[in-house]
């Protein structure tokens, strides 16, 4: 049956693809969606149980069948349970990222891991100051300690303001350690252990905080150190950034350890000379999803697309090697890439799928096997199918590369100008809009259309993750996109030369925005919870994505998402997380699929914190 591809995304890069893949009988993403329909309604509630073998188990919402698991396990329980172990996934693949950074780092000054350098100099002895160390090497070692730590503080929670570090030590979730929050998580929701589902939920809160002032942090701030703090760039977006006279080598997964690497190998003299060999004019190497962030802020690395484009990219029939790591990648691409002659390279030992030619990836000898990965891409150029080639000409030039450093610097050295914007009204408040695609949600549609409203309004909006992405494609990492804004960011944005919309890095750089809302609130005087500001994550489909709300709403913002959580099969639960927590933790969550909606109620939440504050 021919579907709409308008019904399926907003995209035009991506409306041209679905049509190509149609006519090919290429199966997508959204094609495997709609074969699950009817999704399972007890899974959608949180209401299904396979924590033992005496299930799996699962409630009727309806009280028509079982209201209780074999265990005895009330509705309640059940939701909290599976809530608390997607927050577990999510803070363990954000923090293992960092960990493998840590380590990296480790054997970086152990001068084990010559590839790599130091490109942030001041930013690393600040690390060392604000850890009490003397050396890089007891950096490394303080860092490592984080994951392992019984009895915390992790340090980079003393960067919350005062108030929020007293409110999470009083309510006994300040996080000990990032891995033992974790393993507490499995422990507690293990069958006989943790049933009161307040309880449950706040260790849920401790372990995402874990990771968001933990894990996550400590990612975003060693890559800097590594790889360089990012500084405003120009640069494209969309699947028009693949060239039909050029290798072309997607990066797609999550951690810039191997990018970065494979950005260097493409510039070297003897590849570009053996591209030209096999017919090619050269080398292109495009990224997806947050790795492909992490390359385009720091060296201006074009993104071909976010998480549900990387079928599409291989359907053009010009990527000759789709080079993976871990993290939003799907399985699907191994088969896909059989129908063209596109190489599926992974380069992780945690991460193998079917189809896939493995050439591992390890840090020591890292730009080498960079070389070698590029190399196969290169030999593969040759056997395109000239006949399946098709490369949607579309793609649109955005500004990227908003650490809290640079802008700092942009406002000239102080966070003043941007606090004087927000006392005079001119800037409203700020939206932190962050997360995945799902195709439950027509691919861009609500980021796209969220962002703008929240401009409209003077909202200053910074984004991460496939947010960050849908926005450059869409033209509103622009500072010629200040035109949409109200007037009064619309002047902001023109006497600075920024965009509306400042691009602030990948899902991990979320926690650039906590260490941006604390400076802000430190300047004030107040918690993260008082300020003009929410968060929202109006595609979101990850588990990480848990996580991450469940730290930015205990951090203090309340937050919308766009698509529901597998929590409305408890009452109790649902509405601790989007009333009750309001009173403990100045911050709940909201669930709106309309984006329209969800702005007007991130707009609300900023005006009654405006008139708080008095402002």
């Amino acid at each position: 049956m021919v579907k709409d591809v308008r019904e399926r995304s907003i995209d035009p890069a991506s409306q041209e693809m679905l049509s190509i893949a149609q006519r090919a009988g290429i199966e997508t993403a959204w094609d495997r969606f709609e074969k699950q329909q009817p999704q399972c309604g007890f899974g959608e509630l949180g209401l299904c149980c396979r924590n033992c073998n005496m299930g799996p188990c699962r409630i009727d919402p309806f009280g028509e069948g079982p209201v209780k698991g074999v265990c005895g396990a009330t509705a309640d329980i059940m939701v909290a349970r599976n809530l608390l172990r997607s927050i577990a996934a999510g803070a363990a693949a954000h923090s293992d990222h960092a960990r493998d950074v840590a380590q990296t780092f480790q054997l970086l000054v152990d001068g084990k891991a010559p590839s790599y350098g130091i490109k942030d100099q001041a930013k690393l002895e600040r690390l060392m100051k604000e850890y009490g160390v003397a050396t890089p090497a007891a950096l490394a070692e303080a860092i490592l300690e984080e994951f392992g730590k019984q009895n915390g503080p992790i340090q980079f929670t003393r960067r919350a303001p005062a108030k929020r570090q007293e409110l999470w030590q009083k309510l006994g979730i300040e996080p000990r350690g990032i891995d033992r929050e974790i393993v507490e998580c499995m422990h507690r929701t293990t069958m006989g252990v943790d049933n009161d589902y307040v309880n449950l939920v706040l260790h849920g809160l401790r372990t995402s905080l874990a990771d968001g002032w933990g894990g996550s942090m400590i990612a975003t701030e060693l890559q800097d150190v590594m790889f360089g703090t990012p500084t405003p760039t120009f640069s494209e977006a969309n699947l028009g950034v693949l060239e039909p006279d050029l290798v072309n080598v997607i990066v797609h997964g999550h951690e810039p350890l191997l990018s970065e690497m494979i950005v260097a190998a493409a510039t070297d003299p003897e590849l570009i000379e053996r591209a030209r060999g096999q017919g090619a004019a050269g080398i292109n190497v495009a990224g997806i999803c947050c790795t492909g962030n992490e390359v385009l802020m720091r060296h201006g690395v074009p993104v071909a697309g976010n998480f549900l484009q990387q079928e599409l990219a291989v359907a053009t029939g010009a990527v000759d090697a789709m080079v993976v790591d871990v993290q939003c990648i799907m399985p699907a691409l191994g088969a896909l890439s059989g129908c063209f002659h596109t190489k599926f390279i992974s380069t992780s030992p945690k991460a193998k799928f079917p189809g896939m030619t493995h050439m591992e990836f390890h840090e020591e000898n890292a730009l080498q096997t960079a070389k070698e990965i590029v190399s196969a891409a290169v030999m593969n150029y040759k056997n395109r199918d000239p006949a399946k080639v098709h490369i949607p000409d579309i793609k649109s030039k955005c500004m990227v590369g908003f650490s809290v450093e640079s802008i700092v610097e942009t406002l000239g050295g102080s966070l003043d100008p941007l606090l004087g914007a927000i006392t005079s009204g001119a800037v409203r408040g700020i939206g932190a809009v962050v997360g995945c695609n799902n195709p439950k949600v027509q691919q861009d549609y609500g980021h796209i259309n969220l962002v703008k409203e929240l401009i409209r309004n003077n909202v200053l909006v910074v984004n991460t993750g496939c947010n960050a992405q849908a926005c450059a494609k869409a033209g509103l990492l622009l500072p010629e996109a200040a035109d949409l804004a109200g007037e009064g960011l619309k002047g902001v944005c023109k006497a600075l030369g920024i965009p509306p919309v400042l691009h602030m890095g990948s899902c991990v750089d979320i926690s650039r925005i906590l260490v941006a809302a604390a400076a802000i609130a430190n300047a004030l005087g107040v918690d993260i919870s008082d300020l003009p500001a929410a968060g929202a994550a109006p595609e979101w489909m990850s588990e990480k994505a848990v996580a991450i709300g469940a730290y930015v709403v205990g951090s203090g913002v309340f937050t919308v998402l766009g698509t529901v959580p597998p929590i409305l099969g408890s009452q109790a639960v649902a509405g601790l997380l989007t009333s009750g927590a309001k009173d403990v933790l100045g911050a709940t969550f909201a669930v709106e699929p309309d984006p329209m909606k969800a702005a007007a109620l991130m707009i609300d939440h900023i005006d009654s914190q405006r008139q708080k504050l008095g402002i």
